[in-house]
């Protein structure tokens, strides 16, 4: 008991204080102390911001974390990670490492495993790191076309608001407003034309169909090779008698075609016109009358 005294006792309470501070900073590290690890390391050309202590995934899964970050000054542009994994993960070999860019910065390191059962990495070798673009990258080159895009808003509201302060704009509206009733009233009457007119007009169709029918059934009823023999017939006549009157051998066709006979009539007539002019201005010529009898000259 003479071992374990007051400045003992001080001491064993300070080293265990530490070895407790040591232990929770480096779980506060995501570092355990009582669990079996292994280290690799990966080769980069941008760490992209990787903090010591991010964590490590696999298939998204933390499966570790970043222990150290080396930039290699033997040769330029290379940053060598290293990386902690549980004990009992085989890595294959060929399987790389990404680095994926968070919304709110900084990065975490994402490995990809590959199918290859047969053979593994050891520790402490070293994987290939991928580059990849990230949500934020993608945001930094869509920046460019967002600044177009809001060009272009800013000039559609330039335009609206002029097509907003355009005096003209009110009455277009009422305009349309206008025409808004006229199409609804048009509709009304097109439904009422639909539900009243519209029968009515269809049974008329449909009487006119019926007599068009019947007119088509009398037609067929019609004998129509008698009616054409007729009509032959009549034809047949009425050349003959042009025949006829073509000739000199009648009266009519001596009356048509001789010329002499044409002349005679018309000398005829001529004289007669004659005698009835000068009957009209010499009665006395051609009419006695007395009241005491006959005159003896």
């Amino acid at each position: 008991m003479k071992y374990f005294t007051r400045e003992v006792k001080i001491g064993l309470a300070g080293v265990i204080a530490l070895a407790m501070l040591f232990i929770g900073i480096n779980f506060l590290k995501g570092i355990n102390l009582f669990q079996s690890s292994q280290s690799y390391y990966v080769s980069f050309q941008n760490a992209k911001g990787l903090a010591k202590s991010s964590p490590v995934y696999a298939d998204g899964y933390n499966i570790g974390i970043v222990r150290n970050i080396l930039y290699n000054y033997n040769k330029p542009g290379e940053v060598i990670v290293e990386i902690q994994v549980n004990n009992a993960l085989r890595i294959p070999k060929g399987s790389s490492a990404e680095l994926i860019s968070e919304m709110l910065g900084g990065c975490t390191m994402n490995l990809l495993l590959a199918n290859n059962p047969r053979e593994r990495c050891e520790p402490g070798d070293t994987l290939i790191g991928k580059e990849t673009t990230g949500l934020m990258d993608q945001a930094a080159t869509l920046v460019p076309q967002v600044e177009q895009i809001l060009g272009k808003v800013d000039t559609l509201l330039t335009a609206l608001n002029q097509l907003a302060a355009d005096r003209n704009l009110a009455q277009i509206m009422q305009n349309t407003e206008a025409v808004t009733r006229n199409l609804n009233q048009s509709t009304v009457q097109l439904n009422r034309l639909l539900s009243k007119d519209m029968p009515m007009l269809t049974r008329t169709f449909n009487q006119a169909g019926q007599n068009i029918t019947e007119l088509t059934g009398n037609l067929k009823q019609l004998n129509f090779q008698a009616t054409l023999d007729k009509a032959n017939t009549t034809l047949g006549h009425v050349e003959q008698m042009t025949a006829k009157l073509n000739r000199k051998d009648n009266s009519l066709g001596l009356l048509l075609n001789d010329t002499l006979l044409y002349s005679n009539l018309n000398n005829t007539i001529g004289s007669a016109n004659l005698l009835l002019m000068d009957l009209k201005e010499h009665p006395k010529r051609y009419v006695h009358f007395s009241v005491f009898g006959k005159k003896d000259k």
